[in-house]
């Protein structure tokens, strides 16, 4: 696929602007410079890792490197296999460009006009080879920043590292002197086959996790040289990315890698059912036309036409599925009980998972029914109960009155939407953590709303990401820049930043954060006026049952 380079060149123009920023160059060319912002050449931003140097750039007197491989091919012989070490190279490895993004399906990505001008999706050159990592850093030095690693979101089946703009760690790194790290992975069925009954790897299952694993021993290995603290790493997803959060804090080859972690818009209690994954394997070889064992064949089959082969295959479990009680067939993260908890999640606690702080947001209006449909700004509340009704049935009056009652200024699109959007996986994420009796959770809630599309927008699916990450500027798409988003930013990031360094985000900016307790629902409103309060939505999650 053509390379997607508008997201460099933006990254090299004016996106960030508006943000403060500092000049820390490493050699005396690099000095002796007026308004020069990137800096590339033999003897600027080298690093050495276990395998050997890598040579990046440094743009607006931050470090970046992009593309380093943390792992091998994942084709032929490595498909469905755990990960395996990318082999050492003698000269200066270029990592000025990203990585490969991982097998998925990409016809029609941009197909949707507004969905593309809105998320300006970044995609590049499409690979198994995709174990790849990027790397922000203020300097190359002996010091010990805080670490920061992302996942990125797409479910556990599409996205990259720097799908969004919005996803770049340059302005979180000079605003917090913090290294940040982004990376590839596994996805799908390339990541989630569980071949285990059909004669495959026993842990083939979950090697896009074991993925993630790999980049994090990457990180404890190998971030010191980039001016990190390995004793030190927090992880950070949205969406997908908050469950891939979640999952890893369920992973015992997972314990000691981070210490912090923070899920966004997505979390999980579970892995899929394992006798489920199993079965799905088996039928991914009927559905190629191969016996159980050959599964040398199934890993010379083009990536593309397997991943058609194992749609095919999801589709003849449907029934098998619903018979087992799951409502939604596919690959991700399996329970088999070795690389990922069978229990639970935050059941146990004395698992290691217990002792490492957590914050889950979600936003208020995850999925807006008339984001592109102007004509439902109009709806009525009896209106939004027969929209929800094949849904909800006879309960369906009940929940939306619920929802106005706690929240009587809202217009009925949005309790439509916060309907459809409702924290109840969110706050039982949060119950199970503050059950474990430990390290604290702390839990928000994103109701920022953009001025852009009549307003139809609202605080929606994606949106706080840049917050987070003090890129407000440089995501003009999702809050149409300025003074107003950056001031919340400013308290979003600076906070995030408090956690990264001490696990308390207290001291950024936002109102006293207390930590979630399950009695009074403990939730931090994040807007232009911030503001913590007890259970916002208590009345409506008890209606939704």
């Amino acid at each position: 696929m053509k390379s997607n380079r508008r997201n460099f060149i933006q990254s090299l123009g004016l996106g960030a602007a508006s943000l403060s920023v500092g000049k820390q160059m490493t050699s005396s060319a690099a000095a002796n410079t007026d308004d020069q912002v990137l800096f590339v050449g033999d003897q600027i931003a080298v690093a050495q890792t276990e395998y050997g140097k890598v040579r990046g750039f440094i743009l607006r007197g931050i470090n970046q490197f992009l593309g380093i491989p943390y792992g091998a091919d994942t084709s032929g012989k490595n498909r469905f296999m755990p990960p395996q070490k990318p082999a050492a190279w003698s000269e200066v490895k270029p990592c000025v460009w990203w990585g490969n993004t991982a097998p998925q399906i990409m016809e029609k990505r941009y197909a949707n006009a507004y969905a593309s001008f809105v998320d300006h999706w970044n995609y590049d050159d499409v690979s198994e080879d995709c174990l790849r990592l990027n790397v922000w850093t203020p300097a190359i030095d002996s010091s010990k920043r805080p670490v920061i690693v992302w996942l990125h979101g797409g479910g556990f089946t599409n996205g990259n590292a720097i799908e969004q703009d919005g996803y770049h760690g340059e302005n979180i790194s000079r605003l917090g002197n913090v290294v940040f790290v982004s990376i590839n992975h596994r996805l799908g069925p390339f990541g989630y086959s569980h071949l285990k009954a059909a004669g495959g790897h026993p842990h083939s299952g979950n090697v896009g996790n074991l993925d993630m694993v790999a980049a994090l021993e990457w990180v404890k290995n190998n971030i010191a040289h980039f001016g990190g603290d390995a004793a030190n790493v927090t992880i950070i997803g949205q969406s997908g990315g908050g469950a891939k959060v979640t999952t890893l804090m369920n992973m015992p080859s997972a314990k000691g890698l981070f210490h912090k972690a923070v899920a966004l818009s997505g979390t999980s209690l579970g892995g899929v059912n394992k006798e489920y994954a199993e079965k799905l394997g088996v039928k991914v070889m009927e559905e190629a036309g191969l016996n159980v064992g050959e599964i040398e064949k199934l890993q010379q089959i083009p990536w593309r036409q397997y991943i058609d082969i194992t749609s095919r295959a999801v589709e003849k479990m449907n029934e098998e599925a619903k018979k087992m009680g799951i409502a939604r067939g596919g690959f991700s993260p399996v329970a088999d009980g070795v690389t990922m908890n069978d229990q639970p999640f935050f059941s146990d606690p004395n698992h290691f998972s217990a002792d490492i702080p957590l914050i889950i947001n979600t936003t208020f209006h995850e999925f807006s029914p008339s984001r592109t449909d102007a004509s439902l700004e109009l709806i009525s509340l009896a209106g939004v109960v027969d929209k929800i009704k094949s849904r909800f049935g006879d309960q369906s009056a009940a929940i939306v009155e619920a929802f106005h009652q706690n929240f009587p200024n809202a217009k009925p699109i949005e309790i439509w939407a916060m309907i459809n959007s409702n924290r109840k996986g969110a706050i039982a994420a949060a119950d199970a953590k503050f059950s474990q009796g430990k390290a604290p959770v702390y839990v928000s809630w994103f109701g920022w709303q953009p001025p852009l599309f009549d307003g139809r927008m609202r605080a929606f699916h994606c949106d706080d990401i840049c917050f987070w990450f003090y890129n407000t500027d440089l995501m003009l798409t999702h809050t149409g820049g300025g003074k107003r988003p950056r001031a919340l930013s400013t308290k979003m990031a600076k906070s995030f930043l408090n956690f990264v360094k001490t696990g308390n985000p207290n001291g950024g900016g936002l109102p006293n954060w207390k930590p979630y307790t399950k009695p009074n629902g403990e939730t931090m409103i994040l807007d232009d006026q911030c503001s913590l309060v007890n259970n916002p939505d208590g009345q409506a999650r008890k209606a939704l049952g």
